[in-house]
């Protein structure tokens, strides 16, 4: 286990690890049934998770403006199908996307906070597409980073090294000065297949074990 007086960068993966999304089952079961498509929440939980699994490995692909709104409309089908919703998936989108709402999990800011304190630069890796750092600004994290870089920006998705490498880049960090947390096989893979030390969330305890 590596010390902070080792570290000059530390890497943060959002989502699981930084951002946790708050339930959007409710809004979006009134937003269907304000079209008059009434469906039960488990419905409509089972019509989302079919959307996670259909966005996930997909998000890189949303890598500017017109990208993103095609794969939001993609998703937003595949969603739309699971609940056999005959709505315009178009139309549908912009509020699909208003009722996805995200809050940092427990701890995660006051541990950015030490980090910072200690002079450790901060970056966010996310599987995500261009919207990551609209998302973390909303509530209240994006500040905390020099860079934020996403697997859309990047190219390829985490445990692909690009988004680690890119991270690198921009802050001009040697490899064995930087260190990623996250959630995930990916983040553990894609930090090992870069260099990088790894520690496994929860983000609140890594100032702890970094001896902060």
């Amino acid at each position: 286990m590596r010390s902070a007086s080792a570290i000059d960068l530390v890497t943060v993966d959002a989502f699981g690890t930084l951002v946790e999304l708050v339930d959007p089952y409710d809004r979006l079961g009134e937003a269907l049934a304000a079209r008059g498509v009434e469906r039960d929440r488990d419905a409509v939980a089972a019509a989302f998770a079919a959307e996670a699994a259909y966005y996930i490995p997909r998000s890189h692909e949303g890598y500017d403006a017109a990208s993103l709104e095609r794969l939001r409309r993609e998703c937003v089908a595949v969603f739309l199908a699971e609940l056999g919703a005959e709505l315009d998936p178009g139309e549908f989108a912009p509020t699909y996307v208003e009722a996805l709402e995200f809050r940092p999990m427990a701890g995660a800011e006051g541990a950015l906070e030490r980090l910072r304190a200690a002079g450790i630069a901060l970056g966010c890796i996310g599987n995500w597409d261009i919207s990551l750092e609209q998302h973390l600004a909303a509530v209240g994290l994006s500040s905390y980073f020099s860079t934020i870089v996403t697997s859309a920006e990047a190219g390829a998705p985490k445990p692909d090294p690009a988004p680690f490498r890119l991270a690198l880049d921009r802050l001009g960090v040697d490899v064995s000065r930087a260190l990623h947390t996250g959630d995930s096989e990916a983040d553990r893979e894609g930090a090992s297949a870069t260099g990088l030390a790894f520690e496994p969330a929860p983000l609140a305890t890594l100032p702890s074990r970094l001896g902060l």
